[in-house]
């Protein structure tokens, strides 16, 4: 999976519908997440989508599976994967994900319906992170 920092500078380059193509492409990138893991227990709450997470990795390596079943959704999910992707779970539970997402603008970007289940996945990829890491 590429880089925030990466994605970013492509992002930053382009406009409307060929951002929404970009999205798209990094939902495709994402690492396939087994159809048996997405449950009741892997589902994102407040998503208008389904958004499923499932956290793997020890604390020096976190790594996530996550899918969605909407396609610019899961390029969403994707950027929040990118950031926090095989760091280790300190730094992940320290790191302001919301503020490494601004230069995306997904509010602006995007309805209201496609973005008010992300603080939700944040809230949840942190806290795993959190309690990963002892905290």
């Amino acid at each position: 999976m590429r880089s925030l920092d990466d994605i970013r500078e492509e992002y930053e380059f382009l406009e409307g519908d060929e951002r929404y193509r970009l999205l798209i492409e990094l939902g495709r990138e994402l690492d396939p997440m087994p159809d048996a893991l997405k449950t009741d227990a892997t589902l994102v709450r407040g998503c208008s989508a389904s958004v499923w997470v499932y956290p793997t990795g020890e604390a020096e390596k976190l790594h996530f599976l996550a899918d969605s079943n909407a396609a610019i959704t899961k390029g969403i999910v994707a950027l929040v994967v990118a950031a926090v992707q095989d760091k280790p779970a300190a730094e992940v539970a320290a790191m302001d994900v919301t503020g490494a997402l601004e230069p995306f603008d997904l509010k602006n970007q995007l309805s209201s319906n496609r973005t008010q289940g992300v603080p939700n996945m944040i809230s949840l990829v942190k806290e795993h992170a959190a309690r990963i890491a002892g905290g």
